[in-house]
C-alpha cells in the first residue's frame, strides 16, 4: 500500500514537472515539428498506444490535434489557389462532381417486356399520275412544275375522283399521306370550270377550316401555288394574331377561297357586315378531330349555321389521320350521304385495289378502327427510360448526338407547355451554343456552330410565329422546341428525328406528333423519353398496334466522350484510353453543374427555373383517367424532378396558395423568423442529396405535423401531390370552349 502511494507521488510530481514546462520550449518544438513535416510530403505519424501519456497532456494534445485537423483542412478546401499536386486536382475534381449526384438513389429502371404486334401501315404512293384524273392542263402543268409531284399518293388517287363527283367525303389517312393536295386539288378545278367567270367581289366559294394558325399559313401557301394559272381567283387566311382592320379590308375586296380558324372567323361572323356565305359551294373540315380537341365545337356550331342560313347545296369534307367518335358524330351533323375513305395496308384486307369505297359512314367501333392507328412505313419508333434527374442531361445529349456529330440533321422536340419550351430554349441557347470568343457564362467551350435552336408556341406573337414557322421550313438542320401547336398537320420538310421529352396524352396524339417525320415516302426516327415509373406506357402504344425499340440511356450518354469540353481532370493527360462508365457518369456531371451554374447565377433564372417546374407539374396532372395509374403526381419524386430543371433543391411549394403565403410572409419578417426554424428540417429532407431514403425520417414525423402542407418531406417513390387548387384556371392550357351536343373533347389548347 505504501508503495503504491510512493508511485502515485512520483506520477504527480512528474505531472506538475511536465506542465510547468516553459511555454517557449513547447513552441520551438512545434516549430520544428511543422518544418520538419512541410519538407516532407508524408502525413504525420499516428502516436503509438504504448508511449506513456499522462491525463492533463492527454487532453491537451486531442485539442491541438482537433485545431490542426481544422487548420489544414481550411488550407485544402481554401477557394483562394489550389496547388497543382495530383491530390488536390483530385479533390477539387471529386468536389465538382459531388455537387449534382446525378447516379445515386435512382430508381431501377425496369426492363422492357413489350408486346410483339403488327402495325398499320399504308404504302404511300400510288402508281397512277395526275394527268390521268382529267384535270385542266394548266394546273397538271403546276401540280408537275411547281409542287414537283408527278405520281398520286393512294389517298389521292382515292379522294380526288370521289371529289371531282360532287360526293361528301369522310377521308382518313396516316399523317403525311398528301390529304391537303386531296382536297386542294378538286377545288381549284371546279372553281376554274365553272361557266360565269368568278369575280373577286363574288365572296367566298370555298371555306376550309383549319385549328392552327401555322396549318392555315401552309395551306394558303399550297392553295396559292395551285392558283398560279388562274389569277382571277383570290385565295385569303383568317387567323388569330392578324389585324382584324386589315383582315376586314381584305374581305370587303373580296375572298374566293377562304383558310381560316374557327375562332377568328366566329369573330368575324359577329363583328364583320362584309362577309357573306351566299355562294359557299365547298366546306373542308382539315384535321377534323384537332379543331375538336382544342374545344371549338360551339364555334363550328355557329359557323355551319351561318352557312346554312345563306346556303344549303354545298360539298363537304372532313380530313383526319385518327377517326374518333367526335369526328363521326361532326360527319353526322354536316356531311350527307358521304363517302368514307380509309387508306390502309392490303394485309389488313381494308383496302381495295380497283379504287372503290364505302357508300356509307360507319358508325364508331371500338375495334381496330378505332384502336389502331396507320404508321409511316419508313418511321423507325424508338424509347428510353431515363430516371428523372438524368432527363436534362439526357436530352442536351441526344441533341448534342444528332445535331452536332452528325451532318443535315433537323429535330423537333415536343414539350407539355409553353413554359417548358422557353425554359429549356433559353437553356440550351446560353449552354450548348458559343458565341465567338470567350464564351459567355456557363457556356461550353467547343460546341459546335451547326446547333441551331428555335422555338414555337402558342404564347408566341404571330409575326414571331410566322417567322420562326418560314425560317424552320426552309432550314436544312436546327432543332425546333414547341409544343402541340406543331403537331398536326405541318409540312416540315426534311425532318429526321422526332423527340417526345413528355409523354403525349393519347395514342392519336403520339401519332400526330410522330408524323412530322417520315412524311411522303421519306425516312425518319423518333424518340420517346419516359422516366422508370412510366414504362407501362409502352404496353398502352402497344395495345394499339405501335411498336417501340428500346435505346439505352447509356448509350446516348456516351456521346459526351466524344467531346473534350466534357472531360474530367483525370483524364485529360491520357490521350487514348478505353471509355468506361464512371468515365462517362463523370461526363454527364459536368454537363449538369455547367446547367445548375446557369440557373444558379441569378436570383432570376431560379425564379423561372422554379416557375417552369411548376409548369410541368401541372401539365402532369392533366393526363387522362385511363393514363393516371401511369403518369400520376404522387409517383413523382420532386427533389430529382428539380435537378431536370437545373434546381440543386426541390422548391418548398409549387402552388398558387403557397406563393400568396410566402408574399404575405414577407411583409411580417417578424413571423418569418419565428417559423424559419421550423422550416429548416423540411429543406434539409427536400434537399436532392437526402432523398427520403434515410432512417432518419421517420424521426421527424411529429415536427412535420405543425409545419405547412407545401413544406412536407419528399420521400422517394411516394410524394405529396402539389396543391394544384381545385377549379383553378390552368395557366399553361387555355380554358376549353363549351361543348356542343354530348360531344366529349379534352379541351387541350397550346
Amino acid at each position: 500500500m505504501a508503495a503504491a502511494d510512493g508511485s502515485l507521488l512520483d506520477v504527480a510530481a512528474a505531472s506538475r514537472t511536465f506542465s510547468r514546462r516553459p511555454r517557449a520550449q513547447a513552441g520551438q518544438q512545434a516549430k520544428a515539428t511543422k518544418r520538419k513535416y512541410r519538407a516532407s510530403s508524408e502525413a504525420p505519424p499516428a502516436k503509438r498506444r504504448n508511449e506513456t501519456s499522462f491525463l492533463p497532456a492527454k487532453k491537451t494534445s486531442v485539442k491541438e490535434t482537433q485545431r490542426t485537423f481544422k487548420e489544414n483542412t481550411r488550407k485544402t478546401f481554401s477557394p483562394k489557389k489550389y496547388s497543382v499536386s495530383t491530390n488536390d486536382r483530385n479533390q477539387e475534381e471529386k468536389r465538382c462532381i459531388k455537387t449534382s449526384s446525378l447516379f445515386k438513389n435512382n430508381p431501377e429502371i425496369p426492363e422492357l417486356h413489350r408486346p410483339v404486334v403488327k402495325q398499320v401501315q399504308e404504302k404511300v404512293f400510288a402508281s397512277a399520275a395526275f394527268h390521268e384524273l382529267g384535270l385542266h392542263p394548266h394546273l397538271i402543268s403546276t401540280i408537275n412544275t411547281v409542287l414537283k409531284m408527278s405520281s398520286m399518293t393512294r389517298v389521292q388517287k382515292q379522294t380526288i375522283p370521289a371529289l371531282l363527283e360532287g360526293r361528301d367525303a369522310l377521308v382518313r389517312s396516316q399523317t403525311g399521306s398528301g390529304k391537303t393536295l386531296a382536297y386542294c386539288i378538286p377545288v381549284v378545278q371546279s372553281l376554274q370550270a365553272m361557266q360565269s367567270k368568278i369575280q373577286r367581289s363574288d365572296g367566298p366559294y370555298a371555306l376550309v377550316l383549319v385549328p392552327t394558325r401555322e396549318l392555315a399559313l401552309q395551306s394558303f401557301d399550297t392553295v396559292q401555288k395551285l392558283l398560279k394559272p388562274f389569277t382571277w381567283i383570290v385565295p385569303g387566311v383568317l387567323m388569330g394574331g392578324e389585324k382584324r382592320k386589315s383582315e376586314k379590308a381584305r374581305l370587303r375586296k373580296g375572298i374566293n377561297i377562304l383558310i381560316s380558324t374557327p375562332g377568328r372567323l366566329v369573330d368575324h361572323i359577329k363583328s364583320t357586315k362584309n362577309i357573306h356565305f351566299s355562294r359557299i359551294r365547298w366546306l373542308v373540315f382539315d384535321e377534323a378531330d384537332r379543331i375538336l380537341d382544342l374545344g371549338f365545337e360551339k364555334d363550328i356550331t355557329v359557323i355551319l349555321n351561318a352557312i346554312n342560313a345563306e346556303c344549303q347545296e354545298r360539298q363537304n369534307v372532313l380530313l383526319s389521320a385518327t377517326l374518333t367518335e367526335g369526328v363521326t358524330r361532326l360527319a353526322d351533323i354536316s356531311l350527307h350521304s358521304p363517302v368514307t375513305i380509309s387508306v390502309l395496308d392490303e394485309s389488313h384486307g381494308q383496302f381495295n385495289p380497283k379504287g372503290k369505297v364505302a357508300q356509307e359512314v360507319s358508325r364508331p367501333r371500338t375495334g381496330d378502327e378505332l384502336d389502331s392507328f396507320a404508321i409511316p412505313e419508313r418511321l423507325d419508333q424508338h424509347v428510353t427510360l431515363v430516371p428523372s434527374k438524368l432527363r436534362l442531361v439526357c436530352l442536351a445529349a441526344f441533341i448534342l448526338q444528332k445535331c452536332k456529330f452528325e451532318k443535315d440533321q433537323k429535330m423537333i422536340v415536343f414539350f407539355s407547355s409553353c413554359e417548358l419550351v422557353e425554359f429549356h430554349y433559353n437553356l440550351f441557347l446560353q449552354t450548348l451554343l458559343s458565341s465567338s470568343g470567350t464564351p459567355a457564362l456557363g457556356q461550353l467551350p467547343s460546341a459546335s456552330t451547326r446547333l441551331k435552336f428555335l422555338r414555337l408556341h402558342g404564347n408566341m406573337e404571330q409575326e414571331e410565329r410566322t417567322a420562326v414557322f418560314q425560317e424552320f421550313s426552309h432550314s436544312k438542320r436546327g432543332v425546333l422546341l414547341c409544343t402541340d401547336v406543331a403537331a398536326r398537320g405541318l409540312d416540315l420538310p426534311q425532318v429526321t428525328w422526332i423527340v417526345q421529352y413528355n409523354a403525349p396524352c393519347s395514342p392519336a396524339e403520339y401519332i400526330h406528333r410522330i408524323g412530322r417525320t417520315a412524311r411522303i415516302g421519306c425516312h425518319g426516327s423518333s424518340l420517346l423519353i419516359l422516366a422508370p415509373s412510366e414504362a407501362e406506357y409502352v404496353n398502352s402504344l402497344a395495345s394499339h398496334k405501335i411498336n417501340v425499340s428500346e435505346i439505352k440511356m447509356e448509350d446516348i450518354l456516351s456521346v459526351l466522350t466524344r467531346s473534350d469540353c466534357f472531360k474530367g481532370r483525370q483524364w485529360r493527360n491520357q490521350k487514348s484510353h478505353a471509355v468506361g462508365p464512371q468515365e462517362i457518369r463523370e461526363r454527364a456531371t459536368i454537363l449538369q453543374t455547367i446547367f445548375e451554374d446557369y440557373v444558379h447565377s441569378s436570383e432570376k433564372r431560379v425564379s423561372w427555373a422554379k416557375k417552369a417546374l411548376q409548369s410541368f407539374i401541372r401539365a402532369y396532372a392533366t393526363y387522362p383517367r385511363e393514363l393516371k395509374h401511369i403518369f400520376h403526381v404522387r409517383s413523382l419524386h420532386l427533389g430529382h424532378v428539380a435537378k431536370s430543371f437545373g434546381l440543386r433543391d426541390a422548391p418548398q411549394n409549387l402552388s398558387v396558395s403557397a406563393i400568396k403565403k410566402r408574399k404575405a410572409n414577407l411583409k411580417r419578417p417578424d413571423l418569418h423568423k419565428k417559423t424559419r426554424s421550423k422550416h429548416h428540417l423540411a429543406e434539409i429532407l427536400r434537399s436532392e442529396y437526402s432523398s427520403g431514403m434515410e432512417a432518419s425520417v421517420a424521426k421527424v414525423k411529429k415536427q412535420n405535423k405543425h409545419e405547412e402542407p407545401g413544406s412536407q418531406p419528399l420521400r422517394l417513390g411516394v410524394q405529396p401531390a402539389p396543391c394544384l387548387g381545385r377549379g383553378k384556371k390552368l395557366r399553361n392550357r387555355e380554358k376549353p370552349k363549351k361543348a356542343y351536343g354530348d360531344i366529349k373533347t379534352s379541351g387541350k389548347v397550346f
